[in-house]
């Protein structure tokens, strides 16, 4: 019986489906040809990714209990993190959700992803690995927690008031421990700079 190839293997799959997830979210908020998106269109969008954000755990647990780490999981895992919250974080502040100086607080966790994707880059040159610590994934959770009630915003805001209040404040949260992981990143690969 032969086996699967790893490109193919499930948590491969999961990863794929997460990278899929991005372009149906954005669909969701110019299903009506506008950015302001219905309420369904939140609750779908809403929907959506809090399927992709549960792949994000289970590719990477699934890889490591089935022993099917891979390459290409390897690469693409982060990626598909990064252009999940990216494109979310861009649509909310497109369309109002988010603005003024809760802006501030995206870009200050976009940026810090683009900073630690360079500096992971680099000294995987150097063959330097660089571990995900606890709070860096404590930082992930309330940032995909902020980005699901961003997403609800009005929508939610009829059902439970103050959703996309909640929303900013999570999201300010996340930027301080994005500011905080991010620093500790450097920290630790600033000798392997300097060198």
């Amino acid at each position: 019986m032969s086996s699967t190839p790893t490109t193919y293997s499930i948590p491969n799959l999961l990863t794929y489906g997460r990278i899929l997830a991005v372009p149906l979210i954005v669909l969701c908020f110019f299903i009506e040809g506008k950015l302001q998106s219905s309420d369904f269109a939140r609750w779908t969008a809403l929907a959506l990714f809090g399927i992709a954000s549960i792949t994000d755990f289970f590719d990477g647990y699934l890889a490591r209990i089935w022993q099917q780490t891979s390459n290409i999981g390897k690469m693409l895992d982060p990626i598909a993190d990064k252009l999940l919250v990216a494109s979310v974080l861009l649509l909310v502040a497109a369309d109002g959700t988010i603005a003024g100086w809760s802006i501030w607080a995206a870009i200050i966790i976009l940026c810090r992803e683009i900073l630690v994707s360079g500096l992971r880059e680099y000294l995987a040159g150097l063959k330097v690995s660089v571990p995900v610590t606890r709070i860096a994934k404590w930082k992930t959770t309330i940032q995909m927690v902020a980005i699901a009630f961003l997403l609800a915003g009005p929508a939610g805001d009829k059902i439970l008031p103050y959703t996309t209040e909640m929303g900013i404040v999570l999201l300010w949260i996340a930027a301080g421990i994005t500011l905080y992981t991010g620093y500790d990143y450097f920290r630790a690969g600033l000798k392997h700079m300097v060198d």
